[in-house]
């Protein structure tokens, strides 16, 4: 099982990678429409790439409306899997 530390890493490169302008990221709290330049098709992608590697539910309208920098995106991906592990737990106790 991955770290916190590692999951924030693999985000961040994912993050990068997908983005149109990634040269442009100085932290975490980088906005991915302004500082990365993500337009919406940009922004599926990446919502479909994250779901990918870490096995989440699509993201609802109002939960991706709030998602507006890479660390509002790792803080998202770890609630879910954090949420995951205790059902997890729950329903094998």
């Amino acid at each position: 099982m991955r770290t916190e530390d590692e999951i924030r890493d693999t985000i961040r490169l994912i993050v990068m990678e997908l983005a149109p302008e990634p040269d442009r990221a100085l932290s975490d709290e980088a906005k991915l429409q302004g500082d990365l330049a993500y337009h919406s098709l940009a922004l599926m992608e990446l919502a479909f790439t994250l779901e990918d590697e870490f096995d989440l539910l699509p993201v609802d309208e109002a939960t991706g409306r709030g998602i507006q920098s890479i660390r509002d995106v790792q803080d998202h991906v770890l609630n879910e899997l954090r949420a995951r592990e205790v059902a997890t737990s729950a329903a094998s106790a």
